[in-house]
């Protein structure tokens, strides 16, 4: 049996952004505040964003301080704009740290409290205001979760947050939101989308419900993201890329992500790289350490990525896999941490802690192959200077 938690509504598509107005009132909502960054804040998109939400006579208020990396100083922040007006809904406008915080702002500004006291393994069902959610980049696949990651100051500990409470309600997906965006940002969202459908499909929690989106955005991805990198204007590439980010976004929401994700938080934490980033940094080297463990399923992920055919034998096609993502890498210039620039000694003397921070998040013990502290130094010294 499978418990399957979904938006209520899904816009999809060139123009979705036009039809907000009319999801909102669907679902009898008219006074939203905007939680966004001054990126978007100054680059025109939150004025278009007005602007429809103005020619439909529904009034704004933006929230635009937020973070990559959102703290639980932000999330206050926000949380606390919100109680000082009369909104019924909280639009998260942009990437993952933007949808991210207005997730946890809509919940904190009703129910008060702190993010430290909401992290896993508690589990918030309990719904804040709703959340409606307008990704302006193809990866994180917020717009369809019940996750939300803060980070606490005191700590360096990005903390993952798990319920309904933060699955929002309308999710308004239009890739034209992401044209032009730059390469580097296209690379790193883009291969964090491939982890969340990779990561879903070998998952111990996997469905088969959550199987089949991760499959489809396998599929999607693949055949898309180079030219998205390459042509930033390409509207096929951009919409395969919009459309498989938010199936992963499904999939890994109702089946949860893995060993990747837990190591790749604490790098996020304590060296303040990009998500996506240092996702892509480690889905190579873990991939390959966590394969042995479920051979027929990283076999799947390379028929669904043409990268096999069907009825190779498991092992060739999760080395063409292995090999296949070392070759992104390389071709879209991802980094490893070493030379990205990240402190030698500081990276030495923090894996104990990051390790540790990886096991208590909980996403290792949904990895077909589980590890232990040590196994997660190792493998954080092999992704170093691979």
């Amino acid at each position: 049996m499978s418990a399957i938690a979904l938006p209520r509504l899904m816009r999809i598509g060139a123009g979705a952004l036009d039809e907000l107005p009319l999801a909102l009132a669907q679902l009898g909502l008219a006074r939203p505040a905007i939680v966004t960054d001054r990126f978007l804040a100054g680059n025109g998109a939150l004025d278009r964003l007005r602007a429809v939400l103005a020619a439909a006579g529904i009034p704004v208020r933006a929230f635009t301080d937020t973070i990559p990396d959102p703290t639980s100083a932000v999330v206050d922040m926000a949380a606390g704009f919100i109680r000082d007006g009369d909104h019924d809904c909280v639009i998260g406008f942009g990437g993952g740290s933007p949808i991210d915080t207005a997730k946890a702002a809509a919940l904190l500004s009703i129910r008060g409290g702190t993010m430290r006291a909401l992290k896993a393994p508690h589990q918030e069902d309990a719904p804040g205001l709703p959340i409606v959610a307008i990704p302006t980049t193809a990866g994180t696949g917020s717009e369809a979760t019940r996750f939300t990651i803060v980070t606490d100051e005191a700590t360096e500990e990005k903390m993952l947050c798990v319920g309904l409470a933060y699955l929002p309600s309308i999710a308004i997906v239009d890739y034209e939101l992401t044209l032009g965006k730059p390469r580097r940002l296209t690379a790193d969202t883009g291969i964090d989308a491939l982890t969340h459908a990779i990561e879903a499909y070998v998952s111990r929690r996997a469905s088969s419900f959550a199987d089949g989106m991760a499959l489809a955005a396998m599929r999607s991805i693949w055949a898309n993201l180079r030219t998205a990198c390459d042509d930033p204007g390409n509207r096929a590439a951009r919409e395969g890329m919009m459309l498989g980010s938010l199936q992963a976004g499904i999939a890994f929401s109702n089946a949860s992500v893995a060993l990747v994700h837990g190591m790749s938080r604490p790098i996020g934490a304590h060296f303040h790289v990009a998500h996506g980033l240092s996702n892509a940094m480690l889905l190579p080297v873990v991939t390959e350490w966590s394969a042995p463990a479920a051979l027929p399923r990283y076999a799947a992920c390379a028929v669904a990525m043409g990268l096999a055919e069907a009825g190779e034998g498991d092992e060739a096609a999760v080395g063409r896999l292995v090999e296949a993502l070392h070759r992104i890498n390389a071709d879209l210039d991802v980094p490893t941490p070493r030379a990205h620039g990240l402190d030698a000694v500081k990276w030495d003397g923090l894996l104990p802690l990051m390790a540790e921070q990886a096991l208590a998040s909980g996403s290792p013990a949904n990895n077909p192959r589980i590890p232990d502290v040590r196994d997660i130094q190792d493998l954080y010294r092999r992704a170093w200077g691979v």
